[in-house]
């Protein structure tokens, strides 16, 4: 409508300007001589330009009745439509135009100490205000936000983003007229904790782009290395190269301090000293030790266990890999068995790496063109791939599998050989296989993993996975001071898409009559439930589970899958928790009986 009333008022002054401005000129003869003048000069006819007006506008405003009629009886007024450029740009200055200035100015009295109870307040606000159009992430992508019209703005776009925070509470207070947009009268302290929520949505994956064809310098890019990221990527790379991912092998040539047991104290186990170890796998749960021999790593029959500081023998046995290698530590070379993951670009023709470590290219594929032009389509950013290929950018490595054309260049491998960021994982991966019913080395017999690096495996059985949310939705591969690389502390990152009464559930009325423990104790987190330790990585240590789902002690008694109740409560039988479930009345009884 905009668009029409302004192409009205544009010609209806044009039409005027143009014959004004020709009896302007006729007008003008009159103080020419007479001698001078080559025709004769009309008198000025007000009628005649005000009836040649009024005729102009009748037409333009009958053309432009019969347009916007066709408009809206081909559905012109349906919500279900993106509004034009025009329109839209129009609509943005207009709402930027209604602000006050004095509204701009406007500081958030909560951004300084940002406090996570006044952020989860604004969460609980979000959620029970907003999040029914906007999405749980701000993207808009809602059953509702996609029926308004005009749609709800993206709260995690640019134009959010530049808003100031006085901006955002005044739209939110007074709403925008002719949208979805309603005026939330809120107390003035509630506001600013939405504010304070709405700059730290939860991350998601953006596929927007997810359609565009790939960019075709990127089939002609190399790998360039990390330290030519620095360059423009400063922070990120700092960040980055203190994690474990930039840190799983180290040489302790150059890394001393890399050997974590004292190598001067005898043990049984150990028959190899510092001068044999060339290369140092891992930090957190155990460490392995490898030798180099020709132009291959071999690993060293002892490994040392972080958590309980002891050595244990290493010796692989169970993978499906075993009976291809002879049973000689020295004759399994990492290079099949390993190092593609912990490296960038491993050539298995020649055993070299770009570098090694998970690095920048691991994630973004070769950054050769994006050095030379640094503009988004010369790179791969996993986040605006589709939900399917984001999580391939980890799966990659966090899985148990094994390539599809085994043998390559007679040796089986236990990586993705030939897979980047980019390409289809599926067409160089296949993740294990297994029975329902079956408890094997990899999975406990419904299926969760039951050792670790099976994140992957796990993940995609989950109902998280088949809604689109990414492993980067929780994790930073970038690095982060929590555990896990987290973006934020577990209960947060949870309760930002979950919340009590929030259609995702619980449906319970607050955390604690929902985990029947209290709030801030270690049974009310939402990890210790939905992803119980049950994956072994080494001895008795294990790692979370990634299925998300809740396994009753039915199922532990059934199919010998631990459950986080009795992996907690060690000292307690199955019948005991089962017991104390029944007691649980918002818990369905038909779904603990499984």
């Amino acid at each position: 409508m905009s668009t029409i009333i302004l192409a009205v008022v544009v010609s209806v002054a044009g039409f005027i300007w143009v014959h004004l401005n020709r009896e302007t000129r006729r007008n003008s003869l009159e103080t020419v001589p007479p001698s001078e003048i080559p025709t004769p000069v009309k008198p000025l006819n007000l009628k005649r330009i005000v009836l040649r007006t009024l005729f102009v506008m009748l037409a333009i405003t009958a053309l432009l009745g019969f347009g916007f009629y066709r408009y809206v009886t081909s559905g012109g007024m349906i919500a279900r439509q993106n509004p034009p450029a025009f329109e839209a740009y129009l609509a943005g200055k207009l709402v930027n135009l209604g602000i006050p200035a004095e509204a701009r100015l406007l500081k958030n009295p909560l951004a300084s100490s940002g406090s996570a109870a006044d952020i989860t307040t604004g969460r609980e606000l979000y959620q029970k205000n907003c999040e029914v159009c906007h999405g749980f992430d701000g993207s808009g992508k809602t059953n509702a936000g996609s029926g308004l019209y005009p749609p709800p703005t993206r709260l995690r776009g640019m134009e959010t983003a530049r808003r100031t925070d006085g901006e955002l509470f005044y739209l939110i207070r007074q709403g925008i007229r002719n949208t979805g947009m309603p005026g939330w009268q809120l107390p003035d302290r509630d506001t600013w904790q939405l504010v304070l929520y709405v700059r730290n949505l939860p991350i998601a994956s953006d596929f927007s782009t997810a359609v565009r064809p790939p960019d075709a310098r990127l089939s002609k890019a190399r790998y360039v290395g990390s330290l030519a990221c620095a360059v423009c990527h400063a922070q990120v790379y700092e960040r980055w190269k203190t994690t474990r991912m930039a840190n799983v092998v180290r040489d302790p040539k150059i890394h001393p301090d890399a050997i974590i047991p004292d190598l001067s104290k005898p043990d049984p186990l150990v028959h190899f000293s510092i001068a044999d170890i060339d290369f140092v796998y891992g930090s957190k749960w155990k460490q392995r030790y490898f030798k180099k021999i020709g132009d291959d790593y071999y690993p060293l029959q002892a490994q040392w266990d972080v958590t309980h500081k002891k050595w244990r023998n290493y010796f692989v046995k169970d993978d499906w890999w075993v009976s291809l290698y002879p049973p000689d530590n020295m004759k399994r070379p990492t290079s099949a068995t390993c190092d593609g993951c912990h490296s960038v670009n491993f050539d298995i023709s020649t055993k070299t790496v770009t570098e090694w470590n998970v690095g920048c290219e691991k994630c973004h594929g070769p950054g050769s063109a994006h050095v030379q032009q640094p503009v988004s389509a010369t790179i791969v950013n996993p986040a605006r791939l589709d939900y399917v290929q984001a999580n391939d950018t980890c799966i990659q490595c966090h899985s148990q599998g094994r390539p599809l054309t085994n043998p390559i260049e007679d040796r089986n491998y236990d990586w993705p050989v030939g897979f980047h960021v980019g390409r289809r994982l599926q067409d160089y991966w296949k993740l294990e296989d297994h029975k329902l019913g079956e408890t094997t080395f990899t999975h406990f017999s419904d299926g969760t993993a039951h050792k670790n690096r099976m994140q992957g495996n796990d993940f995609v059985t989950s109902q998280m996975y088949t809604h689109g949310v990414s492993c980067f939705t929780c994790h930073d591969p970038h690095g982060d001071q929590i555990e896990g690389m987290l973006r934020k502390p577990a209960n947060s990152l949870c309760l930002d898409c979950h919340g009590p009464r929030s259609p995702n559930g619980p449906h319970s009325l607050t955390i604690e009559e929902h985990t029947h423990h209290k709030v801030g104790s270690t049974g009310s987190e939402c990890v210790a439930c939905h992803m119980p330790k049950i994956a072994q990585t080494l001895g008795d240590v294990n790692v979370r589970s990634h299925t998300f789902r809740f396994i009753s002690p039915t199922k532990t008694d059934s199919s010998k899958v631990p459950n986080a109740c009795n992996v907690c409560h060690t000292d307690q039988s199955t019948a005991w928790t089962s017991r104390a479930l029944q007691t649980w009345k918002e818990q369905s009884p038909w779904r603990m009986a499984q």
